[in-house]
C-alpha cells in the first residue's frame, strides 16, 4: 500500500457525502482498542501458566494505560499533520502487532515479550487511537460536538462488553499457554480487520464545509465557546488548559478509584451485614458500572451540547462529590444506595472522558484541538495511578489496624470529595482565552483544516 493512500488530501470527503459515516469509523476503532478493559480476563490464566503473582501479571496492563498517556501528549501533532487515516492505520498497526508479540511471548515462556507488547507497543496503539478521530468528528459535528465525541467514546468504554465474553470464551476454564497464545494470536488478526474499516472509511470535510442551515451560536450557557483558534503549543501555557487538566484528573480519580476495586469493595462493604454480597453477584455489579460508563459517555456528552460543558461539568464534579457523600454518610445500611451512587458516579466518569474534547474545542477552537486533547490525556495517566493507590493502600491499612466492612473504605471516600471540590474550583475558574494565545485569522482558517 503505499503511503499516499493515507495521505489527508486523499480523504476529503466529495459532495453529498454523509457525515453520519464517520461516528461508525470512530467506533470501530475505540470498540478494539477499549479491550484494554477486559485484560483481568488474562490476569489468572497468565499468572498460572507462566508462574506470575498479582503484580507481575498487571505489569502488561499499567503500561498499556501509560504508553496511551504519553504517546496520545508527544504523538497528538502527528495525529493533527497527517490526519486521522494515517492515524487509524498507525493504531491499527501497533495495537494488533502487540497481541502478535504477546502470543509469542507466551508460546515462548517470554512474560517480558507480553508485557512489551500489548503493554508498550499496544501501549501505543491505545494512545493514537483514542485521539486519532477527536478533531474529525468534531469538524463533521460542530453543531453537536458532545454527542459526536461522546458516541466515539462510548465505544472505549464499551469495548470490554465484548471483549471480556469473547476472550473468556476462547480461554474456556482451563486455559493452558497453547490457549493463551492461541487467543491472542486471534485477538491480534480480528481486530486488525476490524479496525481496518475504520481508517479505509474515515473521511475529512472540505475546508468550507458546514451542516446545511447551521450557523456558530453562543446561546444555552455556551458563551466561552471561541470562534478563534489556539495551538497545541500556546494552549498549554494558558491557565485553562491546567484548570481543566486538574478537572479531567479528578473526575478520572473519583471514577476509577471505585471502577478498579469494585469487586471487592462491594464484597467488604457488606460483609457482615445479613444481606452479604456474593462473587457472582460483585461480577454482575463490576458489569454494570461498566455499562453505565459506556452510557455516560454518550448520555452526558450529548447533554453538553444543550447545557454547555461548563454546567455539565459543574454535575459531575459537585453531584459526584455529594453521592460520595451519601455512601459515606448511608455506611452499609442500604445497599441500594451503594449501588445506585457507584451507578451515577461512573457515569460522570465515563461523561468526563466523552465532553473533555468538546469542552477543549470551545476554548481553543478546531485547529489543533486533537494534539491538545492528546496532552491533557496525561492527566488520564496520573488518575489512572492516583485513584487505585488511594483506594487500595488506605483498604490495606485499615485492614492491618484491624478494622473490616466500609472503615475500609470511607477515609477513601471523604478524599475523593475534596479532589471533587477542588476539581470544581477549577471548573469554576475556567474563563474564555485571551486573545494574545489566539493564531492569526489567516494561519488559524489555513490549518483548521487539519484534522
Amino acid at each position: 500500500m503505499a503511503l499516499g493512500f493515507l495521505d489527508r488530501s486523499r480523504i476529503v470527503a466529495p459532495p453529498g457525502w454523509t457525515r453520519w459515516l464517520v461516528p461508525p469509523a470512530a467506533l470501530s476503532v475505540h470498540l478494539s482498542i477499549g479491550q484494554a478493559y477486559a485484560w483481568s480476563v488474562f490476569k489468572t490464566p497468565l499468572e498460572k501458566t507462566m508462574h506470575l503473582n498479582g503484580t507481575q501479571s498487571s505489569l502488561p496492563f499499567q503500561l498499556g494505560i501509560v504508553m496511551l498517556g504519553l504517546s496520545a501528549a508527544f504523538g497528538g501533532t502527528l495525529v493533527e499533520k497527517n490526519g486521522p487515516r494515517w492515524a487509524m492505520f498507525v493504531s491499527m498497526c501497533c495495537f494488533a502487532s502487540g497481541f502478535l508479540v504477546s502470543a509469542l511471548g507466551v508460546a515462548t515462556g517470554q512474560f517480558w515479550l507480553v508485557v512489551v507488547g500489548y503493554g508498550g507497543i499496544g501501549g501505543v496503539g491505545l494512545g493514537i487511537g483514542y485521539i486519532s478521530p477527536v478533531s474529525t468528528l468534531i469538524k463533521w459535528f460542530p453543531d453537536r460536538p458532545g454527542m459526536a465525541t461522546g458516541i466515539a467514546i462510548m465505544g472505549f468504554g464499551g469495548g470490554a462488553l465484548i471483549a471480556s465474553p469473547w476472550s473468556s470464551s476462547m480461554l474456556g476454564t482451563s486455559p493452558t499457554t497453547g490457549t493463551i497464545a492461541t487467543a491472542f494470536l486471534i485477538h491480534g488478526v480480528v481486530y486488525a480487520a476490524f479496525m481496518s474499516m475504520g481508517w479505509l472509511l474515515v473521511r475529512v470535510p472540505a475546508d468550507d464545509w458546514k451542516p446545511a442551515g447551521w450557523e456558530p451560536k453562543t446561546d444555552h450557557g455556551k458563551a466561552m465557546i471561541s470562534t478563534a483558534n489556539v495551538s497545541a503549543a500556546n494552549a498549554i501555557k494558558t491557565p485553562q488548559f491546567w484548570c481543566l487538566w486538574v478537572v479531567l484528573c479528578f473526575n478520572v480519580t473519583a471514577g476509577i478509584g471505585i471502577l478498579e476495586k469494585a469487586s471487592p469493595m462491594i464484597v467488604d462493604f457488606f460483609k457482615n451485614t445479613s444481606t452479604p454480597v456474593g462473587t457472582a453477584a460483585a461480577a454482575g455489579f463490576v458489569a454494570l458500572l461498566s455499562l453505565c460508563n459506556m452510557l455516560g459517555r454518550f448520555v452526558w456528552s450529548s447533554t453538553s451540547d444543550l447545557v454547555g460543558r461548563k454546567n455539565i461539568y459543574r454535575t459531575y464534579l459537585g453531584v459526584g462529590a455529594a453521592l460520595y457523600l451519601v455512601i459515606a454518610l448511608t455506611d452499609n445500611s442500604s445497599k441500594l444506595v451503594f449501588i445506585l451512587c457507584a451507578m451515577v458516579i461512573l457515569s460522570f466518569y465515563g461523561g468526563g472522558f466523552a465532553t473533555i474534547p468538546a469542552y477543549l474545542k470551545d476554548l481553543f477552537g478546531t485547529y489543533q484541538v486533537g494534539a491538545i486533547h492528546g496532552r491533557l490525556l496525561t492527566a488520564w495517566s496520573v488518575a489512572g495511578v492516583l485513584g487505585p493507590l488511594i483506594v487500595n493502600r488506605i483498604a490495606d491499612s485499615q485492614k492491618a489496624a484491624g478494622k473490616s466492612g466500609p472503615e475500609l473504605y470511607q477515609l477513601s471516600f471523604y478524599i475523593m470529595i475534596g479532589l471533587l471540590v477542588v476539581g470544581f474550583v477549577a471548573n469554576e475558574l475556567v474563563r474564555p482565552v485571551k486573545a494574545k494565545f489566539h493564531e492569526p485569522v489567516t494561519a488559524g482558517a489555513t490549518a483548521g483544516s487539519e484534522a
